[in-house]
């Protein structure tokens, strides 16, 4: 068993460009680009980041994950010289690794400010909910290289916004601001630059009130049925409920509703 080897073991030995702070009293992970003064994102660092999400969904110790950066932008994108430099089957994995947010089974806050390009914006997109702080600007700038976004971001932003809007985005290289993203319907909450961290920890502090099975359930079902016809979806979500009948969770949630009192999940 000992001449096992993977090559995550290697890749996690030393983060490129970012860290990982884990806070077991409020059972919370924070994911920080920490690349000055832009947060450059590296083909290396898109497996790291993959990774580390992967490895946060299984520890048990973690609710809620949060993605945020540190200095005045989240990042300017992605490394343009890497990816002239990366193998076709390096940059093949690219919206895999930036959808790793969207995958994992918990809630995932990305706090944005400042920059946020490229596949800054593409990986904010994949998280569940975005906290913007007035400062940002969100673009899709590809164009301007003679490329389109690669990572999922002008699917995922059409979903949210429509055609439309999309390619007022996409194929003019447009930046919107925060207001106007929460106006489309593109963040959960904007908010003045010296509040970010504060919704934030609100954001964190609620979520963890719920129950971590129902919170899965919710989040797997709502991504599963995106794309499926209302029948699907109601049935889907019929079976979902059905399943959840019988937890821990949902009969501590009913008695402490009957007995007026905050309810204690445990996650089963």
């Amino acid at each position: 068993m000992e001449n096992l080897i993977h090559p995550a073991h290697m890749l996690l030995s030393e983060l490129d460009g970012f860290s990982v702070e884990i806070d077991v009293s409020r059972e919370r992970a924070d994911i920080v680009l920490n690349r000055p003064p832009f947060n450059v994102i590296s083909m290396e660092q898109r497996d790291q980041l993959r990774l580390v999400f992967e490895s946060l969904d299984h520890n048990s110790d973690v609710r809620v994950i949060v993605l945020r950066a540190e200095g005045e932008h989240f990042s300017s994108g992605g490394d343009i010289k890497g990816f002239l430099e990366a193998s076709p089957e390096h940059v093949s994995q690219l919206a895999w690794n930036v959808a790793a947010p969207a995958r994992c089974s918990k809630p995932v806050i990305v706090a944005n400010r400042g920059y946020c390009f490229g596949v800054g914006f593409e990986i904010s997109l994949a998280c569940d909910f975005r906290i913007a702080s007035d400062t940002v600007q969100y673009a899709l700038p590809e164009q301007k290289l003679g490329q389109i976004p690669g990572s999922g971001g002008s699917a995922r932003l059409q979903k949210m916004v429509g055609i439309t809007r999309t390619k007022d985005v996409v194929m003019r290289s447009r930046r919107i601001s925060g207001a106007q993203a929460y106006d489309w319907g593109v963040v959960t909450e904007c908010v003045s630059d010296d509040e970010l961290e504060k919704a934030t920890d609100a954001l964190v502090d609620e979520l963890r009130k719920f129950s971590p099975l129902a919170q899965r359930t919710a989040k797997k079902l709502l991504n599963e049925t995106e794309d499926a016809s209302l029948t699907t979806a109601i049935d889907l979500e019929g079976h979902c409920y059905s399943r959840l009948r019988s937890s821990n969770d949902f009969r501590e949630g009913v008695e402490a509703f009957h007995s007026k009192r905050s309810a204690k999940f445990n996650g089963t």
